[in-house]
């Protein structure tokens, strides 16, 4: 019963710093398409936070650009998505 409750509790917690991730890479993405000041601390934040994840894809062989585009955002996405969802399922 504990032990049920504080795996219930660590997957919430989890799913909490999953989903603010997420937002954090979307707004990352987003901030991209324009040409923001790199001196604005939030740009800066924005940019030491999401870089780890891209370079971490980016070394895994994986292609990620095409056509000028990069895709590691939406590869970083999918699998924080897969994580979430794994984790969420394991509790029921």
């Amino acid at each position: 019963m504990i032990a049920s409750s504080l795996l219930g509790a660590l997957v919430s917690v989890a799913h909490i710093a999953i989903t603010a991730y997420i937002f954090i890479i979307v707004a990352a993405a987003l901030m991209s398409w324009v040409n923001p000041d790199p001196y604005n601390k939030i740009v800066q934040f924005l940019y030491r936070a999401t870089q780890p994840a891209y370079n971490l894809v980016r070394k895994t062989g994986i292609p990620t650009v095409f056509g000028g585009i990069d895709v590691a955002p939406i590869i970083v996405l999918l699998v924080l998505e897969f994580i979430d969802q794994f984790l969420i399922r394991l509790t029921f």
